[in-house]
């Protein structure tokens, strides 16, 4: 059945960050390949399907964009500034995984490429993704 509403509906998007339990963690990463934030990084992520939670899709959209499977996220937070998106009014609700150490990634789907970055050592990052990953620190540690 179809529905009508008289108020705007923002898009739904889910992100996982992806962190390594070693020495000096490593944080996932993908080169956007499409705009918004072309070819600037950001964390593995993207529109949620209607027939989906929003953890099933960051788990989805991890292993459509870099090849990684995981089967444990932890949900970090949902992000809703009005700007955070260029393109229209966007929320995202953000994941984290924990792995032992790096694993072999590629850049698929929209992402130009899929690679581990020293948390120490991170180029800047798309849309909101610094603040994600200031909270999914936090998490992380808690984790650990």
């Amino acid at each position: 059945m179809a529905y009508t509403y008289k108020y705007p509906r923002p898009a739904l998007t889910a992100d996982c960050v992806v962190v390594t339990k070693e020495k000096e963690p490593r944080v996932l990463l993908i080169q956007r390949g499409n705009e918004p934030f072309k070819g600037r990084w950001a964390f593995p992520g993207g529109f949620m399907e209607m027939d989906e939670t929003s953890e099933q899709c960051a788990i989805r959209e991890l292993e459509e964009e870099t090849g990684l499977k995981v089967g444990v996220v932890h949900q970090i937070g949902a992000y809703s500034k009005v700007d955070r998106d260029p393109r229209g009014r966007t929320v995202t609700v953000a994941y984290l995984a924990i792995v032992d150490a790096p694993q072999p990634v590629v850049g698929q789907d929209d992402a130009a490429k899929a690679q581990w970055f020293a948390v120490s050592a991170l180029p800047l990052l798309a849309f909101d993704h610094a603040d994600i990953l200031h909270d999914a620190l936090i998490l992380y540690n808690q984790c650990v």
